[in-house]
């Protein structure tokens, strides 16, 4: 492995904006590099239904049919668009974003090291079978470029997503599904300085509800949020609406469905006890996944990283990613640390060591 190149090619990825919507660039670099490693590929109209200027990305390269399809997954995009990110790399052999930056190995990383993987295996003759690459768009935004991506273009029966942060080496076996809730609570306008006795505060019936709910850590498969609140117009003014968004998330089914219905009763008893209107909205916006340890793919992925020399991790997450829609799609996968830490934060980082740990990795699972 050229650890040289590695890091260029990395270099070359975070240098290139790719905020959710606006992939392009980036996508236009993966098309011609999957291009020249002899790749067969393709950009499904995902972007458009997303509302984006790209879309995803679907590889295909043919192997040995002596050996099974594989799919290797990540996104293009990134959480957030200041320009100008610097990679650098400290005396310990960590690379990050000088200034305020995110470094973006969230999740360039992860396409950095299927690009590099495989062109390496591709030059050391290494056999393979088929091999199939997705690289999606809008995952940072509610995973739009999976959601929309047509399974049935894809071979593969198993599949691997690079796209958790934690060590190279670790897979998340589990990960919960998620239910999206919007409210709307309708009080009544009224003048809060002449007659606020005429008026119905929908804010006070937003903030009874809310203190009458159970958010947060629920238990150790189940979190919840609510976590954006809009309403008034004035100080003068009685507040007539209360829109409200959260979340709810769980590894276990029956439990997301009680705590879906617990925020949804502490609304609406919350509009009730004042004679408000509420209307409730539940959106599923993924499925869950959870795969036993003696799973075939979880023996595959542990096989490849001791192959590497490393010891494998198997941990449950709490966090959604493109591994939950592929996986409700029908292509069991489970999604792989990509070795970068605090993702979303100008403190994002990741090792040389875990960058080449990583492509080593995507050669091993071929």
């Amino acid at each position: 492995m050229d650890k040289n190149e590695v890091l260029n090619y990395f270099f070359e990825l975070v240098k290139i904006d790719s905020p959710s919507g606006d992939e392009r660039k980036l996508a236009d670099k993966l098309k011609k590099d999957l291009k020249d490693l002899g790749f067969k590929v393709e950009e499904d109209d995902s972007g458009q239904k997303a509302e984006g200027n790209a879309g995803n990305i679907i590889a295909y390269l043919k192997g040995n049919a002596r050996k099974p399809p594989v799919l290797f997954a990540a996104h293009m995009d990134t959480v957030e668009k200041r320009g100008g990110i610097l990679p650098v790399i400290d005396e310990e052999g960590k690379i990050f974003s000088e200034g305020p930056t995110v470094l973006t190995a969230d999740d360039k990383a992860g396409i950095c090291a299927i690009v590099q993987g495989i062109k390496w295996a591709l030059k050391k003759g290494v056999e393979h079978g088929d091999i199939e690459i997705v690289f999606t768009v809008c995952e940072e935004i509610g995973l739009k470029g999976s959601k929309n991506l047509d399974t049935k273009k894809l071979k593969s029966k198993v599949g691997f997503v690079l796209d958790s942060s934690g060590k190279v080496g670790t897979i998340v076996t589990a990960a919960p599904a998620q239910n999206k809730l919007y409210f709307k609570i309708k009080g009544r306008a009224a003048h809060a300085g002449l007659e606020p006795e005429k008026g119905l505060s929908a804010i006070k019936v937003a903030g009874v509800a809310i203190s009458n709910m159970n958010f947060g850590r629920i238990d150790e498969e189940t979190t919840a949020n609510i976590g954006i609140i809009r309403g008034g117009k004035a100080t003068n003014i009685i507040t007539d609406l209360v829109e409200m968004e959260g979340e709810a998330r769980s590894r276990n089914e029956l439990k997301l469905k009680r705590q879906t219905e617990h925020m949804i009763q502490a609304v609406k008893d919350a509009a009730d006890s004042f004679g408000a209107e509420v209307e409730c909205e539940v959106e599923a916006s993924y499925p869950a996944f959870d795969f036993d340890e003696c799973a075939l793919i979880v023996r595959y992925v542990m096989n490849a990283v001791e192959k590497i020399g490393l010891k494998p991790i198997l941990s449950p997450s709490g966090g959604g990613s493109d591994a939950n829609i592929l996986n409700g799609k029908g292509i069991p996968c489970v999604n792989l640390g990509t070795g970068f830490f605090n993702p979303h934060s100008p403190e994002e980082y990741i090792t040389i060591e875990s960058l080449i740990n990583l492509c080593k990795l995507v050669e091993a699972l071929l």
